[in-house]
């Protein structure tokens, strides 16, 4: 499954021909898992189940007919009467066919979910180093596109000359690499001697990440990078501090300087050789020209008409163009709301927003406790967990990356890892 989306789940948009390799695969993987596959055991990791059962239901349910009296009593609704056309049953969404590839997208979370409630400790152990890999082999390829090799995948919509590798969108492939820096610290210390080989590869794979995320020109990836550098001396501090518990005190805040040094040093030696390209699209960057803060309030004014139901998932475009002002017309397009919070209202409406409140009160509440918790292996893979989930939301504020099947894949073992920690270690807890 990760082979599947590294080669072919880049993209969000519904024509690309990785839509069809990813979906048509993902479908096959899962019949041959539940045909011959272990049974599934759910138990640790029910709040993820639960939170995709809900996703599933919202686009489902939006894709009900009703009765004519009912669809045009939906605000919005008014632009589909057509004059002299006899009145048929609608669906609540305005876009059916959107919903419709919105629903089946689902397929690639739903596929991991099954996998990690079959995957047994072993499978699970090896998910950071599979991850790790994963990212890596993305990073090089994003490297040979920076080096002026041409590299354009005919599986997505990406853009010739801008460096996104397996991604069609820059900004998602800054997200993997941040992803990537929290990775590489807690794949080295799973391992008990990670100071002999782990340790420096991991560093080495960092410095790489963030070199590379500067070119990408992503800037929100820029943010991503330093807020991920930032977690990832949390995840590992206690870890580092049992590595060198017999060594002087001066060591360990010695160690974190001069990571801290090098990574600002690489940064630098970067911007002054001109090949930060997201540094240079930041320095020139004009807010009143970006086309996210220009369509906000239209946005805005969007969610609070179609309220309380939404416009229906995955119609962001066409229903976009309906209210768009003539003076954002340009000639490309605005594919989404570049906001998925805002996005999420739109489409889904108030419940949409319940089930996203509530999807992200399970992670503040079982970050919370694992945070607190004694830092063991699985304790360890639940703060990763949390870590990466929150990346994804602070990405999701000015873009959409939980929309692409890689980022997807990602989003369910983050959210696996963290449930996990957090059912097992309370499990664990209770008297017998």
């Amino acid at each position: 499954m990760l082979i599947l989306v590294w080669i072919a789940g880049g993209a969000s948009r519904a024509d690309v021909m990785g839509q069809v390799v990813v979906r048509a695969g993902g479908w096959a993987i899962m019949i041959a898992t539940i045909l011959a596959g272990p049974r599934p055991v759910f138990s640790s990791i029910r709040p993820v189940l639960f939170i995709l059962i809900a996703a599933i239901a919202l686009p489902l349910v939006q894709l009900i007919p009703l009765p004519p009296s009912w669809w045009q009593a939906l605000p919005g609704r008014d632009i589909l009467l057509v004059p002299g056309q006899p009145l048929v049953w609608r669906p609540l969404t305005m876009t059916p066919g959107a919903t419709r590839n919105a629903l089946a997208s689902l397929v690639v979370p739903t596929v991991m979910v099954i996998l990690l409630a079959q995957a047994n400790e072993r499978t699970y152990r090896s998910m950071p180093t599979m991850l790790t890999v994963m990212i890596g082999a993305a990073m090089l390829l994003g490297l040979l596109q920076f080096s002026g090799a041409g590299f354009n995948s005919p599986l997505m919509n990406d853009t010739p000359g801008v460096v996104s590798s397996i991604f069609a969108n820059r900004n998602h492939f800054a997200l993997f690499l941040a992803i990537g820096c929290l990775l590489a610290p807690v794949w080295a210390f799973g391992d008990r001697g990670a100071l002999r080989w782990r340790g420096p590869l991991a560093v080495g794979l960092v410095l790489l990440f963030i070199l590379t995320i500067l070119a990408t020109g992503s800037r929100s990836g820029m943010l991503l990078g330093a807020v991920a550098l930032l977690l990832s001396f949390m995840l590992i501090g206690q870890s580092l501090r049992r590595q060198l518990r017999n060594a002087p005190r001066w060591v360990f805040p010695a160690l974190v300087t001069a990571a801290g040094l090098i990574v600002l040093g690489v940064i630098a030696l970067s911007f002054v050789a001109d090949r930060a390209d997201a540094i240079s699209r930041l320095i020139a960057l004009d807010s009143s020209e970006d086309m996210r803060v220009r369509a906000r309030p239209t946005v805005l004014a969007m969610i609070a008409l179609y309220l309380p139901f939404g416009s229906g998932f995955g119609g962001f475009d066409p229903v976009f163009r309906i209210h768009e002002a003539f003076s954002l017309l340009k000639p490309t397009y605005f594919n989404e709301a570049h906001n998925d919070f805002l996005g999420i209202a739109l489409d889904g409406g108030i419940p949409g927003i319940v089930a996203l409140f509530a999807a992200c009160l399970w992670w503040a509440v079982a970050s919370g406790r694992v945070w607190r918790l004694p830092i063991d292996e699985i304790v360890r893979y639940g703060r990763l967990g949390s870590a990466i989930i929150f990346l994804v939301l602070v990405a999701s504020l000015t873009d959409y990356p939980a929309r692409t099947p890689t980022i997807m894949v990602v989003l369910v073992i983050a959210a696996t890892w963290l449930a996990r920690a957090q059912t097992m270690k309370t499990q664990a807890a209770l008297p017998a």
